[in-house]
């Protein structure tokens, strides 16, 4: 049995594949579009899912879309009637594109397959829907090595739901209790998102690596002001502060007096004020997220937690869960926002409306390191390095292992590109550039040469996973880079005096540790553990850097540039390759160096995406 699910008209549009409950292929549409982001019908990751698994589109027995188009056609009008006259201007703009596209949302889609794929199909009949909260606590639960587990999906919003507790047993999982719109703790950190100069559902991230160089001076307002948090987690947002039911920002002047000016401007300079509310809605956001894991532990008395929804990609929040040992394990939704919904929506439909039988791989979950998107044979890798007319070199892998390693303990930076593409918005040794962390300058150098962003964002370590634990506070798999930890205390730097009274990024130049390059000013770290068996190359690359320096740790950090999705292809590679400072180019068996390559080939890629 196949079942394709998909996720469209929001952001994050994706496509995944099923073969009786087990991934075949799972891919964003941004990757082939080059659009961050990408909100259309996914064309293009449908056709690769159905190419992966060599079938034609009158074999897929479903199709699956991630969240009820009514529904949501609901909360906006009732919003909107709650809130009258002062949501007319948003009512304004959002009703019309309803009216006209996105109510009709199921002939929509029926007719993007008919003129895709054709109507030899009965698209309508094969046609399903999930719900946007069952299809993210699917995606956490069923690919879980757990048989049983709570789960915990935080969002902005679905149809009404922004938080959820759900309760999966075998092949079955139910949503026990909800928090509807407004009220939102995803919907809370993208007020600050925004507020700190940052963009809405994409800038949340940079908000949580801002937050080490602040002090959570704001929190106890937020928490007198701006939300009611009660014992289990559960809380209530006092809406006068916010904007985004009834206008077209997320805060409003009322919540610009409380906080003492209007919201930063986006690419100004950031001031330490940033940096504290950074750090305040950091830490408010955790006292949520952990009280609301210990109202779930004990309601449902649950061994393990599966966690899923834009929120639980809070790596910060989930190394504190972790630790705090409020449950015996926890697992993490690798793609755990809307693109993950696209293969919630498959297993929903497999184990829910279906009721297959679920068979848990005891200690192991079902993603195989998230490895599910396109990979690119040798002669592919060759044809597509020859029409950019690039300089390149086959070797063998021992050899190109070696030179690599090499490369890094020399202190270049390289892209790597090996195998298939990684699904989410980590790479994890798939689509990678890679660096020496022990380097002080490293970290600066990759932001401005390379990546073309802000020089205070944090790198994360790829590190051995039988050697994480003599680095890094934390025994345990990560496989997927969604768990901090600190860089173990035999491996930091004291401080001077001079250095412990510097702020905000003036820290940022102070090496923290062994491994400055991916040791956060809090000395912190996103760690990412290598396994053997999911990813034997990058494995194999790392064992050879330690062999040449002692140390088991490497940079990792996606292979792109500012507003650029991750790289896909060969092409893609190359021309990132030559737009930034990077040394190196791996792509499969081939290596590039920069010193070989016409310069006329080199786009500016500085300026080429916008700044998300």
């Amino acid at each position: 049995m196949y079942i394709l699910g998909f996720s469209a008209y929001y952001h994050d549009s994706a496509a995944c594949l099923l073969h009786n409950g087990d991934i075949v292929a799972a891919v964003q549409e941004e990757r082939f579009t080059r659009k961050k982001y990408d909100a259309g019908f996914p064309e293009n990751a449908i056709k690769y899912c159905l190419s992966q698994a060599d079938i034609t589109t009158d074999q897929l027995d479903h199709i699956v879309f991630y969240e009820k188009p009514f529904i949501k056609f609901e909360r906006l009008l009732e919003t909107y009637l709650a809130f009258a006259p002062r949501g007319f201007k948003s009512f304004a703009t959002s009703m019309p594109v309803w009216i006209k596209d996105k109510l009709f949302q199921k002939t929509m889609i029926v007719k993007e397959l008919e003129s895709l794929f054709g109507k030899q199909v009965n698209w309508r009949e094969r046609l399903l829907f999930s719900e946007h909260h069952l299809s993210h606590a699917a995606s956490a639960f069923y690919p879980s090595p757990f048989n049983e587990a709570a789960v915990l999906t935080m969002d902005g919003v679905g149809e009404w739901t922004t938080t959820s507790l759900a309760i999966g047993r075998g092949n079955s999982l139910a949503v026990h209790k909800e928090i509807h719109f407004p009220h939102s703790l995803g919907l809370l950190y993208s007020a600050f998102t925004y507020y700190t100069g940052f963009k809405v559902n994409s800038g949340e991230y940079k908000v949580m690596g801002l937050a080490p160089y602040g002090e959570p001076k704001y929190a106890n307002l937020i928490k007198k002001h701006l939300i009611d948090i009660a014992e289990d987690g559960s809380f209530q947002l006092n809406m006068s502060y916010f904007g985004y039911c009834t206008g077209l920002t997320m805060t409003n002047a009322k919540f610009d007096k409380l906080f003492g000016g209007v919201a930063r401007q986006s690419e100004s300079q950031l001031t330490q004020r940033e940096m504290d509310l950074a750090a305040s809605i950091q830490q408010v956001s955790v006292e949520i997220i952990v009280k609301l894991a210990k109202g779930v532990k004990k309601e449902t008395n649950a061994k393990n937690l599966c966690l899923a929804g834009g929120v639980a990609l809070n790596c910060v929040a989930n190394g504190i869960l972790l630790r705090e040992k409020i449950f015996d394990d926890i697992w993490i939704q690798p793609a755990a926002g809307d693109a993950g919904g696209a293969l919630g929506a498959a297993l929903a439909a497999y184990y829910i409306m279906l009721d297959k039988p679920r068979k848990p791989s005891a200690g192991r979950d079902k993603m195989r390191g998230s490895f599910l998107g396109p990979e690119f044979s040798r002669e592919q890798i060759n044809e597509q390095l020859i029409k950019c007319g690039a300089v390149f070199h086959e070797v063998e892998e021992e050899e190109l292992i070696q030179q690599t390693a090499k490369a890094l303990e020399e202190g270049k930076a390289v892209g790597w590109m090996n195998g298939r593409m990684e699904f989410g918005p980590r790479a994890l040794g798939g689509r990678s550039i890679i660096a020496d962390a022990r380097s002080p300058k490293m970290q600066k150098l990759l932001n401005l040469k390379v990546k073309y962003r802000e020089s205070f964002r944090p790198f994360a370590p790829s590190v051995l996973r039988e050697d994480v634990s003599d680095w890094f506070e934390i025994d345990y798999d990560s496989p997927y880079m969604l768990l901090v930890a600190d860089v173990k205390e035999n491996k930091r730097y004291q401080m001077s005096d001079e250095e412990e009274v510097l702020l905000g990024i003036d820290r940022l130049n102070v090496p923290h540790s062994e491994i400055p390059a991916v040791t956060h000013v809090d000395y912190s770290s996103r760690a990412q553990t290598v396994h053997k068996d999911t990813n034997p190359k990058y494995h194999s690359l790392i064992t050879r850097f330690k062999k040449l320096t002692g140390c088991p740790v490497i940079v990792n950090t996606s292979f792109n540039v500012r507003g650029e999705p991750i790289i896909c292809s060969p092409l893609d590679a190359f021309r990132c390759f030559m737009g930034t400072e990077l040394d190196i180019l791996v792509v499969g068996n081939f290596t590039l160096l920069k010193e070989e390559q016409d310069p006329k080939l080199a786009e500016n890629y500085e300026t080429r995406y916008e700044l998300d």
